[in-house]
C-alpha cells in the first residue's frame, strides 16, 4: 500500500474512512445512498426526456435544462457508486488512479455546472430585459456553443485541480476522512511546501467564481429592475416564475459548496463534515428536477402527456429554436 522513503510516501491507493465502521451502519447508509441515487436518476432523465420528446419544451432555457440534468446524473454516478459498493462489501479502498479520476470529474462536473448555471442566468436576463431581441440573440448555434465552452472549462478546470493536487509528494497516511476523494483531504496528506500550485490554483479558482457571481449578481438585479416596471401584477407574477426556480438552484449550489467546503478544511474530521460533504454531493442533483418541475406547467404538461401516453417522439427535434 505505502512505501517510506525520507518522510515522503509513495501511494499506491487511499483508504476512504468517511462512513461509519459498524457494519450495521454502513449498511444503513448504503441502503440510503441507493435510494437518493435511484430518485435523483429517475427525476434527471425524466427531465431529458420531457425535454427531448415535448414540442412545447425546445426553447433555450430547456435545453439548458436538459444539459443541467446530464450533469446532475454524471456528478452523483461519480461518487455514489463506488462508496454504495465500499459499503456493502467492507472495503474502503481506492487506488491512486481511481482516486485522481474522481477529483478530476467532480471538479469538472462541478465547473461546468456552475458554468451552466451562469449561461442559464443570462438566458434569463435576455428573456426578460430584451424579449424582442430573444430569438436572434440565443440561436440555436448560440445555445450549443454555450453549452459547448460550458463543458468544455469544466473539464480545464478539472484537469488543472488534479495536475495542481498531484503534483507534489504525500507524507504520512493514505487515510481520507471522507466518502470520495476530494481536494481539500488530499491536501492534508501533501508534503510540507509542494501544495503551492494547488494553492494557486484554488485561489485563481476563487478569483474566477467571484467574478461570474458579480455577473450572475448583475443579470438579476437587471432582471428584477425589468420585472418591477412591469404595471401588470399578473405580467410581474410570471416574469417571476420564470427565474425562480434557477434562482433557487444557484442559491442551493452554492451554499451547499461553500458549507461543505468550509468543512473538508477542518483540521479535525468529524461526521459532521462527511454529513455536510454527503448533503453536498445528493441535495443538488437530487432536488434540482424538483425545483424546475414543481411549478413549471409546461413540464407538469408534458409528465401528463407521458403518463397517458400521448407524448411521442417528434419527427424533426431540434437542439433548441
Amino acid at each position: 500500500m505505502a512505501e517510506t522513503v525520507a518522510n515522503r510516501t509513495t501511494i499506491t491507493e487511499f483508504l476512504l474512512l468517511g462512513l461509519p465502521e459498524d457494519w450495521g451502519l454502513q449498511v444503513l447508509c448504503a441502503t440510503l445512498f441507493l435510494l437518493i441515487y435511484l430518485a435523483a436518476l429517475m427525476g434527471n432523465l425524466l427531465i431529458i426526456t420531457l425535454t427531448t420528446l415535448d414540442q412545447h419544451l425546445q426553447s433555450p432555457m430547456y435545453f439548458f435544462l436538459k444539459n443541467l440534468s446530464l450533469i446532475d446524473i454524471c456528478y452523483v454516478s461519480v461518487t455514489l457508486p463506488k462508496s454504495i459498493m465500499n459499503s456493502l462489501t467492507n472495503s474502503r479502498s481506492i487506488s491512486f488512479l481511481g482516486c485522481a479520476s474522481q477529483i478530476f470529474l467532480v471538479i469538472a462536473l462541478a465547473g461546468t455546472e456552475y458554468a451552466l448555471l451562469l449561461v442559464m442566468s443570462y438566458d434569463r436576463y435576455v428573456a426578460i430585459c430584451h424579449p424582442l431581441h430573444y430569438e436572434a440573440i440565443m440561436s440555436s448555434r448560440t445555445c450549443v456553443q454555450m453549452v459547448t465552452v460550458s463543458w468544455l472549462s469544466g473539464c480545464m478546470y478539472g484537469s488543472l485541480h488534479v495536475a495542481g493536487t498531484f503534483s507534489g509528494h504525500f507524507c504520512g497516511s493514505n487515510v481520507i476522512h471522507q466518502f470520495f476523494c476530494d481536494i481539500p483531504s488530499l491536501l492534508t496528506h501533501a508534503c510540507s511546501g509542494e501544495q503551492i500550485l494547488e494553492q494557486v490554483f484554488i485561489i485563481a479558482s476563487c478569483y474566477f467564481a467571484s467574478m461570474c457571481f458579480i455577473l450572475m449578481f448583475v443579470s438579476y438585479v437587471r432582471i428584477f429592475t425589468t420585472v418591477l416596471r412591469i404595471p401588470s401584477a399578473l405580467g410581474r407574477l410570471k416574469a417571476f416564475s420564470t427565474c425562480m426556480p434557477h434562482l433557487t438552484v444557484v442559491t442551493l449550489f452554492l451554499s451547499s459548496g461553500f458549507i461543505a467546503y468550509l468543512g473538508s478544511t477542518s483540521t479535525s474530521p468529524s461526521s459532521l463534515n462527511v454529513f455536510i460533504s454527503v448533503l453536498y454531493s445528493l441535495l443538488p442533483p437530487s432536488l434540482n428536477p424538483v425545483i424546475y418541475s414543481l411549478r413549471n406547467r409546461d413540464v407538469k404538461a408534458a409528465l401528463d402527456k407521458i403518463c397517458s401516453g400521448k407524448l411521442t417522439p417528434k419527427v424533426s427535434m431540434s437542439a433548441c429554436r
